[in-house]
């Protein structure tokens, strides 16, 4: 049994042994106070809902057969990586969390966000079976990711904080850096991943999984507030040696985290001469996690590639709302301007 499957098991045995126990007392979830921060992160998540079957991703094989060799496996190494961190996070690290929060609405809506990063993690593959073959598929998901150094670094190193949370009663301190490494997770370390699809996006390139790759964006930006809110409340729980611990811990997490993905970015991107864009853009989003922990920001960075910004710019998005999502970038070319005839029937 993998650590991930043995840390699933045991948070599902003792939230059954939890549940066993406050059996004597039934609560019931009290939704009736909608106007404080819990229901705005609820009507958020369920107004951003969507599904991978709404994109066409076929629309971008012409788009991926003028890619070059080295480009090809750039993109899918990056969406194999994001493809394990999101199962990571929607089979462990949203559900422990949720286990212990307080207010059960809270823990409906970390149960939305567990779920939604399902969603993510099958949308790579909906991707992949419209781009790969399932040879290829089936080794990048089975053998790269599993086996991969730099991955499993940052797996392992955001597991074993989720870890400590595999009991009836954690620690406070604990379940503080639980969701400090879930905003690393979902506000830092998945843009290394990011990064590649948006760049060809904002070209004009493979937008259908360009507009997937930014939907998720759009969630995880959610995550990460919601989480660091939660996290900033937890934190003031804190007496100030713990608070002063957390401090340091935090920095030195943040830092070698970095040392990780600046590493994996070389390995992934050198080859496309697009490292030191990326690693300046995962600088940029670990200024966005920290804020999201309600810290100052860390890392000086230059301002990221204009091409991202337009990648992510909401303004020019375009939907085709009679059949399927994902004609965001596309500009119309064949237009035949009206005559009077046209209306002669």
């Amino acid at each position: 049994m993998s650590p991930t499957s043995e840390i699933i098991l045991l948070a599902r045995l003792n939230f059954r042994r939890k549940s066993l126990y406050r059996a004597e007392s039934m609560e019931a979830v009290n939704w009736n106070k909608q106007d404080d921060i819990i229901f705005m992160y609820w009507n958020q998540n369920i107004q951003q809902f969507w599904l991978d079957t709404e994109f066409k991703v076929s629309k971008d094989i012409g788009d991926w057969n003028t890619l070059s060799e080295k480009e090809k496996d750039t993109y899918k190494k990056v969406l194999a990586g994001l493809t394990g961190l999101d199962t990571q996070q929607g089979n462990v690290g949203m559900n422990v969390l949720g286990m212990h929060v307080e207010d059960m609405r809270l823990q409906a809506v970390y149960a939305y966000m567990s779920f939604i990063e399902q969603v993510h993690a099958k949308s790579y593959s909906t991707i992949f079976t419209s781009l790969l073959d399932s040879r290829d598929t089936d080794y990048l998901l089975d053998e790269w990711v599993p086996q991969h150094p730099r991955l499993t670094y940052k797996a392992n190193k955001i597991l074993n904080y989720y870890n400590k949370l595999v009991t009836l009663t954690p620690k406070k301190y604990d379940i503080y850096m639980a969701h400090v490494a879930s905003v690393f997770l979902e506000s830092y370390l998945f843009y290394s991943g990011f990064f590649y699809p948006l760049y060809l996006a904002g070209q004009g390139k493979m937008t259908t999984s360009g507009e997937i790759i930014r939907k998720i964006m759009l969630d995880e930006t959610i995550h990460g507030s919601c989480v660091g809110y939660s996290a900033q409340e937890i934190y003031k729980t804190l007496t100030p040696n713990e608070q002063k611990q957390a401090d340091e811990e935090v920095e030195r997490i943040l830092l070698e985290l970095l040392e990780n993905e600046i590493a994996y970015t070389h390995e992934l991107y050198d080859p496309i001469g697009l490292a030191d864009e990326v690693i300046n853009y995962v600088k940029y989003n670990g200024n966005r996690a920290l804020q999201n922990l309600g810290r100052p920001a860390y890392f000086e960075h230059d301002p990221i590639n204009p091409i991202i910004e337009n990648a992510l710019n909401t303004a020019s998005k375009n939907h085709d709302f009679f059949s399927v999502k994902g004609d965001s970038y596309v500009v119309p070319t064949n237009v035949e301007e009206m005559t009077d005839d046209d209306w002669d029937f």
